[in-house]
This record gives structure tokens, sequence and C-alpha cells, in this order.
């Protein structure tokens, strides 16, 4: 990434008024004893989350782009949609590259057909898929199998974050969720076996020739 922003999505249809948020029930001194959740008008009562955030933590903290950070992230809009496309092409490649090898136990992928969101997919990501692949390796170690396919891969980055323009690769049971219990994991969906891919937009030949070649190095 080259940048940090955000943005705040409010529905506007949530009641502030309910007595159970201090910050929009009691009087803010800094605006004349207004209460945000009760004192609006009528009409701008269900703006009171996103009002409030506009004037306390703008003022306080300073919450908002700089120029140079604002023109970064507009640049990287302009090219969203192909890039998406890009990744979309590539998971759905890898996903279907990895449930046909023999190292693996079992694929998660939403674009495919067999996928149990595969209806879910076609409605909400109009059948692209996305970027994110989910597998299993078929292994009888899993931590030892998992640690070596991640430390073999070359093109991949290993990361814990997601949605980057390059590959990246993480073993959750044994970085991001290896202070729980096996039972823990469990519980939080982590299986023992599962590595969690985030398909970047290189060469589809470039990524899966450094699974492969990671995979090469995993005993079953």
């Amino acid at each position: 990434g080259t940048c940090i922003g955000g943005m705040i999505v409010d529905k506007g249809g949530f009641n502030w008024a309910g007595g159970n948020h201090p910050l929009y029930d009691k009087p803010d001194g800094s605006y004349g004893g207004l209460r945000w959740g009760h004192d609006l008008p009528e009409e701008l009562a269900p703006l009171a989350f996103k009002l409030r955030a506009l004037t306390v933590p703008l003022r306080n903290l300073g919450a908002c782009l700089s120029p140079d950070n604002a023109w970064t992230i507009l640049q990287g809009i302009e090219t969203l949609s192909l890039r998406m496309e890009r990744h979309c092409e590539n998971g759905l490649a890898v996903a279907k590259y990895l449930k046909d090898h023999d190292k693996v136990a079992w694929v998660r992928y939403p674009g495919l057909e067999d996928d149990q969101q595969y209806e879910k997919n076609k409605k909400y990501l109009k059948g692209k898929g996305g970027g994110m692949v989910v597998f299993g390796l078929k292994t009888g170690d899993a931590a030892a199998a998992g640690r070596t396919f991640i430390e073999h891969l070359e093109l991949f980055s290993h990361v814990a974050n997601v949605g980057d323009a390059k590959s990246l690769a993480i073993h959750p049971a044994t970085t991001t969720h290896s202070q729980l219990s096996e039972e823990g994991q469990l519980a939080a969906g982590i299986a023992p076996e599962m590595v969690r891919l985030s398909i970047g937009i290189e060469n589809v030949d470039d990524i899966i020739a450094d699974l492969e070649q990671a995979f090469a190095n995993v005993k079953a």
C-alpha cells in the first residue's frame, strides 16, 4: 500500500437516542451542551453519527485525508475495476489448479461451481469469485507442512493482510492464530492444514509455478 485512508458508511437508520451510547446521550460541552442523539432537528436525527463524526473527531484528531493521500487513493480507484477483473480471473484459475492437486485435501473458493457459497457468489459478487482462495494441505503433519509450504514460496509474500496487488499467503494455525489451543482454532474455523491465499494480479502462470515448486517441498 502507498497510504492509509478510510471511509464511514452510515445507513442513517439507527436510533442514537436509545440511551445506550453516552457520547450521544450526554451533553457535549464543546457544542453548547448538544446531545447528539436527542437534540438534532427531526430531519437530521438519523444522521447523528455522521454529523458527530464530521465535527468532533475532525476538530480533535484532524480526521481528514491529506491532499497527497487523497490523490494517491484516487489514482488507485481509477484502475480498481481493471485490477479486480485480474484478481478474479487469477483466483479462479488458482482454485481450479488446487482442486486437482494431489497434495490438496480441499479447496474453498466461491467461484467454483461445487462450492457451498457459489449461489451467493453469483448474487453478491456477480459470479466473479474474488481473489481469496483457501485450501487444506493433504498431510499427516499439518503444522510442519504449513510452515514448509509458506517458507518455500518465492513470488508470494508471507504477510497477514489481504487484497494487495501482490499475491500473499499465510498458514493461520502457526501464525495469526497460533496462541489459540487446537480446540480454539477449530472453533474459530481455523483447520490445522488450512492455507489462505490472497491472489494478486501477476501473471497467473507465474503464480501457479510458485505454488507448484512450494508443493514439491511438502511431504504428504
